[in-house]
């Protein structure tokens, strides 16, 4: 059964006690936890070790499952501390972008040959690297999602499918899906209102609330027997408390129905 869960990120100004309290109240199965340095840092890569059980502990209180963790950056030593950390909080999947630019072959081929090392390196502690197609950067499509794929075939690596930089690149998500489904070990899920480049204000991020089919983005999902973590990532500027809950109850209750209309749940 797919795992549901929260970016940390969308409570970047509140402790890991206050975030993991309100995503158990949204009725969501676990959380990814981010260690994106300058945006928000919830798990401080450089000293994890002082912050591994007050982790463990705030997940087994609150019945949250590790699903993920998000470092978006690709520099070695940063990963490598990331691959231990997930190795002893027991997270399965590091995600990351791919860096370069869209439309150029010259840093999709350094993004390839950089994100093929990363891997390898994170199966030697025994989790998954992933990446997702992200606007403006080498991998931003199906056709270069697809060019990662070929180029990098390892169990330890995979695919993160975001449908809103996929519609933003002017793409059908849930045909898009359909495509790369095989490779699919993560998905973040958000919603888009137009064709950005942003995605939208956070409320507009809500599932439900933009453009995209996310019903029928679910229906692939299911249709694959896909059971990895689909983790709600909502981004840009901080929310209070009660806003940021309501985008995670929300998006949980247009979730859960998707779900449960797919006889999921």
């Amino acid at each position: 059964m797919m795992k549901i869960g929260v970016n940390t990120v969308l409570f970047k100004d509140f402790t890991l006690r206050e975030t993991f309290a309100a995503i158990s109240r949204a009725g969501y199965d676990g959380v990814e936890i981010s260690a994106i340095q300058g945006m928000c840092e919830h798990l401080v890569l450089d000293n994890w070790a002082a912050q591994a059980q007050e982790i463990l502990a705030l997940s087994k209180q609150y019945n949250l499952a590790l699903l993920s963790m998000e470092v978006t950056v690709l520099d070695e030593a940063r990963l490598e501390k990331a691959f231990a950390a997930a190795k002893a909080l027991g997270i399965p999947v590091i995600n990351v972008g791919p860096g370069g630019k869209s439309g150029d072959e010259a840093t999709l081929k350094e993004s390839l040959a950089t994100l093929k090392a990363r891997s390898e390196l994170a199966a030697k502690y025994g989790v998954t690297l992933c990446v997702k197609a992200h606007v403006g950067a080498a991998i931003y499509n199906t056709p270069t999602t697809l060019e990662a794929m070929k180029a990098i075939p390892l169990d330890s690596f995979g695919i993160d499918m975001d449908p809103s930089h996929i519609h933003r690149a002017g793409e059908t998500p849930k045909e898009s899906l359909k495509a790369v489904i095989a490779r699919v070990k993560h998905i973040h899920i958000r919603d888009c209102k137009g064709l950005g480049p942003s995605p939208g204000e956070p409320g507009l991020q809500t599932c439900g609330r933009g453009d995209i089919d996310l019903f029928g983005y679910f229906k692939v999902l299911a249709d694959a027997k896909y059971e990895g973590p689909v983790c709600l990532e909502v981004i840009g500027p901080s929310q209070s408390i009660e806003q940021a809950i309501t985008i995670a109850a929300e998006s949980m209750g247009f979730i859960r129905a998707c779900l449960k209309n797919l006889s999921i749940r």
